[in-house]
């Protein structure tokens, strides 16, 4: 299948147009030694293949557009799993309140675990129609509609959830604001 380039009357970016600003660039996961863990205040923690995960959970499509702190933006159909889905057997406790998120090239980045839960926020296996490539997240790419870019990690290993409301993920620690929206200035002052 080739890259969609319209949904439902709506113009798609195509996947090329977003700019590469990864920490360490592309990242290539090895689907055979990969694995997707939920870990930390949960009564069941558990570790997934790429199959296991997309294969027991429902997948869900939204176009939704990413805004990158650099000016750029890209409209992408999106794919994958829901989060409220994907953590609702885990049995998250009650003191959680942020989900970090862990990735292959060691970005971490937390978001309010209350905000993963309303949303629709996804872990997206697919772009445009198409399996995620390298460059934009494959296997799983965070979609955190309302949030800027430095939220929607890529390579996602591992979800950890945590009673911290003040973990520093890579550019939090730069001074990026830990809640990321979108309605608000990235920049912690």
């Amino acid at each position: 299948m080739s890259e969609l380039r319209e949904y439902q009357g709506q113009r798609l970016s195509l996947i090329s147009d977003s700019h590469e600003n990864a920490i360490k660039g592309p990242q290539y996961v090895d689907i055979k030694k990969y694995r997707l863990t939920v870990s930390g205040l949960v009564s069941r923690p558990f570790s997934l293949t790429y199959e296991e995960a997309i294969q027991t959970h429902k997948s869900v499509q939204t176009v939704t557009k990413l805004d990158c702190v650099d000016g750029w933006g890209v409209t992408f159909l999106w794919e994958g799993i829901l989060l409220k889905e994907l953590l609702a057997p885990a049995r998250v406790k009650p003191d959680a309140k942020t989900v970090i998120f862990h990735c292959v090239d060691g970005y971490t980045m937390p978001l309010a675990l209350d905000y993963l839960l309303q949303s629709d926020a996804m872990l997206a296996h697919k772009v445009n129609g198409i399996t995620l490539p390298p460059e934009r997240g494959f296997p799983f790419h965070l979609v955190a509609d309302g949030k800027w870019g430095y939220k929607w990690a890529r390579w996602v290993t591992e979800l950890e959830l945590t009673a911290r409301t003040d973990y520093r993920g890579y550019w939090e620690q730069r001074g990026y604001a830990i809640g990321g929206d979108l309605d608000r200035e990235f920049i912690e002052l």
